[in-house]
């Protein structure tokens, strides 16, 4: 068959570990053989950030706004141990953070759903999106460490000159760490209005949680831009959808998650939703089971899977044992982004390729071939078979 065309490139950021790995092959076994692949590299990986002082990631999140969609594959984020593991310059800070700051989008992340994984609870019925603010808090703190007699404040320099100062805390007995971060109002009404917008569009209730019965201004102002917002303007579109919104504690947003039925969106704030994503997605079976976008407010699209480089894997891999690696949420990344580049530009052909490799995946799942990891989560009344990271994508080619 000829190739299907692109009329204008992908961004692709390359990244780490096993999920570099799966994405070569991603690219070699489902997607190259159908189409003239155009897209924008970026190499992503730790060792190559080191060596740009980690100016390819703002360049690839500057491409973004540019072409408007991009594919990301899984990143490390060092912490120490991973500074002497690759001898870094610098403990450079998340990826994600940086390229979620330079775009300022919202995350929505939602379960992959196969028939015959059935979710841990047992009442969950529908997805559950979960909206993530991409910006600020801890993802763009400073910190530090502080010794014993030290005092930290926070001090603010106002525009008219003039200086307040608060103590956050002395240390006379021991020493510590002091942390500070920030969000900015704009960025809040952005996420706020991406979140009602979601909600709208797929016609599902919505809930808000921060904790500003403890962070009374921090989290307070969330909770305030957020009712702002929906009382001037989505409350009438709500209403007449027939869909509501609840602003809750985040405590008891979990609690009445986990009590419903899902076909609910929940927006979280920056850490929240890094965390809750993940119990969310494994909650639904696995964290290979995740499809993640970040939508900037003018439209600009970044595709990933919701985890991480699969660490444990790739040690093994390196040597040279064979690994069961579920790619299906790469896939998905790579599936988004063809497909949202095919609308974008009207190009029927490759949105029709996009959707078929995602029935290809689900299909091959749901005959019994499947990674590793799903295999105790599928009951269906048909014969189970365990494939190795590349013959599970093979199998998907097959159907594909």
């Amino acid at each position: 068959m000829a190739k299907i065309a692109m009329n204008t490139p992908v961004v692709e950021m390359d990244g780490d570990e096993m999920t570099r790995i799966l994405w070569k092959w991603i690219k070699e076994i489902l997607i190259e053989p159908y189409v003239d692949l155009k897209t924008e590299y970026y190499d992503l990986g730790l060792p190559h950030r080191d060596e740009t002082n980690d100016r390819v990631t703002v360049d690839a999140a500057e491409a973004t706004k540019k072409y408007g969609v991009a594919v990301k594959c899984a990143t490390i984020t060092p912490n120490k141990q991973r500074m002497s593991e690759y001898n870094l310059h610098e403990m450079w800070k998340s990826p994600n953070g940086t390229v979620r700051r330079i775009l300022d989008g919202t995350v929505f992340r939602s379960p992959i759903l196969a028939k015959g994984i059935s979710p841990y609870v047992p009442t969950w019925k529908e997805p559950i999106v979960l909206a993530r603010h991409a910006y600020g808090d801890i993802y763009n703190a400073v910190d530090d460490t502080c010794e014993v007699g030290d005092k930290a404040y926070l001090t603010v320099e106002h525009a008219d000159g003039t200086v307040t100062k608060k103590l956050i805390a002395e240390f006379k007995t021991s020493g510590g760490v002091v942390q500070g971060m920030h969000n900015r109002a704009d960025s809040i009404r952005s996420f706020a209005r991406s979140c009602f917008r979601y909600a709208l569009d797929l016609n599902i209730p919505m809930i808000f949680a921060t904790k500003d019965t403890i962070a009374k201004i921090y989290d307070g102002e969330f909770k305030a831009i957020f009712a702002e917002i929906y009382e001037n303007e989505f409350k009438a579109a709500f209403e007449k959808a027939g869909i509501w919104y609840l602003y809750t504690l985040i405590d008891d947003a979990v609690a009445r998650i986990v009590r419903s039925e899902g076909g609910i969106l929940w927006a979280c704030k920056n850490y929240d939703g890094d965390v809750m994503s993940d119990m969310v997605a494994t909650a639904y079976g696995s964290l290979g089971m995740m499809k993640s976008v970040l939508v900037s407010p003018d439209g600009k699209y970044e595709f990933e899977a919701a985890h991480g480089t699969v660490t444990r894997h790739y040690y093994k891999y390196l040597e040279g044992q064979t690994t069961s690696t579920n790619s299906v949420a790469t896939i998905f990344a790579w599936t988004g982004a063809l497909e949202k580049r095919g609308e974008l530009d009207g190009n029927e052909e490759l949105v029709a390729f996009a959707r078929k490799l995602e029935r290809a995946t689900l299909d091959t799942i749901e005959s019994g071939y499947m990674t590793g990891d799903l295999v105790p989560l599928f009951h269906a009344d048909v014969e189970v078979h365990k494939l190795d990271s590349e013959a599970f994508l093979r199998k998907i080619a097959e159907r594909l």
